[in-house]
């Protein structure tokens, strides 16, 4: 089975791929989603971000995302050791997903992760894709997406690695101008190289 990996910065477009990669039979792992079941079912998870991060839930026992938010944004040791936890917790989760995927016949898998290199994750896979995209084009997909401020997209687009240590780690990158369907066919286009390589 092979793994591809896509990263980008929030609001790049890493979405349209993973749609396209999926369209094309490959087992999709969105690790934003998977951190937030993890958070909903891992007892573990929530004791390691409490020991290492503090205070993290509401009383309901949601998760407090925007107190880490700031305390993280402002203190780069606690950003650290909130990236240790996650880290390895989803790493783990998205090894067992990939081993199930092989044992159920997937030929393709593919690792949406915007911490892809930096996590560790990119070392499990055959190719990595790094999506781009202008930051304004970003700033406007995140405020839409997410509905926070433009402030607060901004720091969001500054806590993350920039366009160019995305594109320094990855074997392929994708520049995402605003048209999907032109994203869709570059991304076609380099998915069928690398398929012919392989």
């Amino acid at each position: 089975m092979k793994v591809i990996g896509v990263t980008g910065g929030s609001g790049a477009g890493k979405t349209t791929v993973l749609d396209l990669l999926r369209g094309h039979g490959a087992f999709s792992i969105d690790c934003d989603r998977l951190y937030d079941g993890l958070l909903a079912s891992s007892d573990a998870l929530r004791r390691d971000l409490e020991r290492e991060c503090g205070a993290a839930f509401l009383p309901d026992g949601s998760l407090d995302r925007a107190a880490l938010r700031e305390r993280v944004f402002s203190d780069p040791d606690a950003l650290r050791r909130l990236n240790g936890v996650v880290f390895y917790h989803v790493g783990v989760a998205v090894r067992e997903e990939l081993k199930a995927a092989k044992k159920d016949g997937f030929r393709l898998a593919a690792i949406d992760a915007v911490n892809l290199i930096e996590s560790g994750l990119g070392e499990l896979c055959d190719t990595t894709v790094a999506v781009l995209a202008p930051i304004e084009k970003r700033i406007e997909r995140i405020t839409a997406r997410d509905g926070i401020s433009r402030a607060e997209a901004v720091r969001r687009i500054d806590a993350q690695q920039s366009d160019g240590t995305f594109a320094a780690h990855c074997k392929i990158t994708l520049q995402n101008d605003g048209d999907p369907a032109q994203l869709r066919e570059a991304a076609e286009t380099a998915l069928a190289e690398y398929l012919k390589e392989e």
